[in-house]
């Protein structure tokens, strides 16, 4: 599904962020990312997209290739790309139910979005991805009014009203209470196996990495130090690993 080849990136300030990274991700697999603060884990997830250009490398999505799409192109794999942030990347003001339909900007010419136009089927999908995720019946508070862990929920709810294949989600649950990260995590892991989602996800966590993930990237000042399955590692392992960064 991904196909991530030699992927290098050099910010302005010469600080490199990744240093030859390369790897495959079938569909519907969830993969964790581990590694310190600044090892390269956001950077990584923004060049899948392109939020982020590449210095060096390609990504392909299926059979494109992202790295040189033109800007109609871009947009057009980018509305198979779910994104979840995490900062949450709402827009406060705004209520649940708006929120989550801004998940189909992508897709909406720009008259219709701005006017607050949204067709029935994606309605219908907006209303069943928050239910899904646990606030349907917050569709007409405000954003700001809610926790950070509902606020998680209506990002993720945003990212699936685009149907994507792929959700890349960015330190999901790094702001949140033990508690509500499981939930968020609970929550991508249905999404994964019952919506068939493929998820990649960037963790603070050998834990979580372990207990939700098929697969584990360990990255280490911009390289891949382990590609593998955390479940082979009992959670000492994985901590020792992960503190020896």
């Amino acid at each position: 599904m991904l196909r991530v080849e030699n992927i290098s990136k050099t910010y302005n300030d010469g600080t490199q962020a990744l240093k030859g990274v390369t790897f495959n991700v079938q569909q519907g697999e969830f993969v964790a990312i581990l590694g310190e603060s600044g090892s390269g884990k956001s950077t990584l997830l923004r060049c899948i997209n392109r939020l982020v250009e590449p210095s060096e490398g390609k990504i392909f999505l299926g059979d494109d290739e992202i790295t040189c799409a033109s800007p109609h192109a871009l947009r057009s794999l980018r509305r198979r790309i779910g994104m979840v942030f995490q900062q949450y990347n709402l827009v406060n003001r705004l209520t649940v139910w708006t929120n989550a339909m801004l998940g189909d900007l992508g897709v909406l010419s720009s008259w219709m979005g701005l006017a607050g136009y949204f067709p029935r089927k994606s309605i219908d999908r907006a209303r069943t991805y928050l239910e899904q995720v646990g606030v349907g019946d917050k569709v007409n508070s405000r954003v700001e009014n809610l926790s950070g862990g509902q606020q998680q929920r209506v990002g993720i709810a945003r990212a699936l009203v685009q149907n994507p294949g792929l959700i890349l989600a960015d330190e999901p649950v790094s702001n949140l209470d033990p508690v509500s990260a499981k939930t968020i995590m609970d929550l991508l892991l249905e999404i994964n196996q019952k919506n068939g989602v493929t998820v990649i996800c960037n963790l603070h966590s050998p834990d979580l990495a372990r207990n939700f993930a098929q697969r584990l990237l360990v990255l280490k000042e911009g390289r891949i130090a382990f590609d593998g399955d955390p479940k082979q590692i009992d959670s000492s392992g994985i901590e020792g690993f992960y503190n020896s960064l």
